[in-house]
């Protein structure tokens, strides 16, 4: 059982104590001699050199490899050995503690299928599993101390590593093998430390492929015969009329034509999603004028503005984005279409493009049906409906708001909705300020 610590003030007034009648001693011994300051001087050297002696055994003590047991002091002396001790013990239980949690924490990322590397603030690499070894072609203990920046030249992947707060992940192709896709993300921990995960996502993003092939192969397959269906039944429709013997048919050859109309938009936007998702990261990038496609977007809905609406537009001139043309006026288009249909006559929608300290923001607001809060979330699923009935009436297919997402995946950008029920909505996308191309107004 160890010792109770005592506090060393009570040592200290012991040992003030103690000095004093050590003086008075000598100093008595030298007085009965004649020669008090002698004494006096005598005894101070004597106990100067008894701590000269203590000091000694405790550097000793304190540079040796074994401190398990203090050595024999007295007087505060003994304290102090006592409480060095207790705090070497104490050291000595957290470095036990920490290697066993070390041990612990090497040994359950070691069994993960992920990669898991250990950087610091400096971005070197300080321990790495085995699935790192394969997944990123790490070599241990060669690697080890080397930037992880050296080893990885991934361009994107350097990026995210100089600001990893822009995206929360990264993909970037397999060291390792050919075709293989590995997902990266970032997490920061300690002191201004950061794990990298690595998962290998080759599988899923064949997965991925295959689906969006299928999808585009059906839907262009159904397109050619959903035509031929579309001009055989807009020729019925116009041939039948009053006494003809196909009039008792015009209600049902007009549903059966607005019903294959609807068809041709849900392939049609099956075959851009199927496009925006497999294609969009190859096409060339550039300056977008992106005030000019919106004013010509706001003089096309004016003209064509059949249910009564009051539009208004903020448009921040010369504020040009670096990005994909097509992609961008899908973006804009849709939503503002989407404000169209679901907006009562008579209805307000405002579209504004602006910036700020953080980047771009493009917005629709309106004053329309609203939308509940439970439904926000999977608004941008494919075919994700709030009120099934509501979206077939107001010609709706479904796919918008998720070609909406991706196209804004592709420019680094976040869509935002905001609605409340009957009291409108309004969507805003925010783009990174890295891609403002700033140009002065004409």
């Amino acid at each position: 059982m160890s010792m109770p610590r005592r506090p060393l003030t009570s040592a200290w007034r012991r040992e003030l104590f103690m000095l004093a009648v050590w003086l008075l001693l000598w100093a008595g011994a030298g007085w009965s001699t004649g020669y008090a300051m002698a004494g006096l001087l005598v005894g101070m050297a004597l106990y100067l050199a008894f701590h000269m002696v203590q000091t000694f055994k405790l550097h000793a003590w304190l540079v040796s490899d074994e401190r398990r047991h203090a050595p024999d002091g007295s007087g505060v002396w003994e304290e102090i050995y006592l409480e060095f001790h207790q705090i070497t013990q104490r050291s000595r239980k957290r470095k036990k503690h920490l290697r066993n949690m070390l041990a612990e924490f090497q040994a359950s990322t070691a069994a993960l299928p992920d990669g898991a590397v250990v950087i610091d603030a400096q971005g070197r690499i300080v321990w790495f599993n085995e699935a790192a070894t394969s997944l990123l072609d790490l070599q241990s203990p060669k690697d080890v101390g080397q930037r992880i920046v050296n080893l990885l030249r991934n361009p994107g992947f350097i990026s995210y590593m100089a600001d990893p707060s822009e995206q929360r992940q990264v993909e970037i192709p397999a060291p390792t093998r050919e075709e293989g896709v590995l997902m990266l993300r970032l997490i920061p921990y300690g002191n201004n430390q950061r794990l990298l995960i690595a998962r290998d996502v080759s599988h899923q993003k064949q997965i991925d492929a295959m689906r969006r092939d299928f999808v585009a192969n059906a839907s262009h397959e159904l397109r050619t015969p959903l035509t031929v269906l579309r001009g055989y039944l807009e020729m019925m429709n116009e041939e039948t009329g009053e006494g003809d013997a196909l009039a008792r048919w015009t209600g049902p050859v007009r549903e059966m034509s607005s019903q294959a109309w609807r068809m041709s938009r849900i392939i049609e936007d099956l075959l851009k999603l199927a496009r925006v998702e497999s294609d969009g990261m190859h096409q060339r990038q550039e300056e977008v004028d992106v005030p000019s496609m919106l004013q010509r977007l706001m003089a096309d809905v004016r003209r064509n503005n059949a249910k009564n609406h009051r539009f208004s537009a903020d448009i921040g001139e010369g504020l040009f984005l670096f990005g994909r043309p097509n992609e961008l006026e899908s973006v804009f288009s849709n939503l503002v279409l989407n404000a169209i249909q679901y907006t009562p006559v008579d209805g307000e929608i405002e579209v504004r493009w602006w910036s700020d300290s953080q980047g771009l923001l493009f917005s629709v607001t309106d004053t329309g049906i609203g939308i509940p809060a439970q439904h926000i979330e999977r608004l941008t699923e494919r075919f994700y409906r709030v009120d099934a009935a509501r979206s077939t009436a107001t010609g709706g297919t479904g796919l918008g708001l998720a070609i909406v997402k991706h196209c804004l995946e592709h420019h680094d950008a976040e869509l935002d909705i905001a609605s409340e029920p009957n009291h409108g909505s309004t969507f805003t996308c925010r783009f990174p300020r890295a891609r403002l191309r700033s140009r002065q107004a004409a």
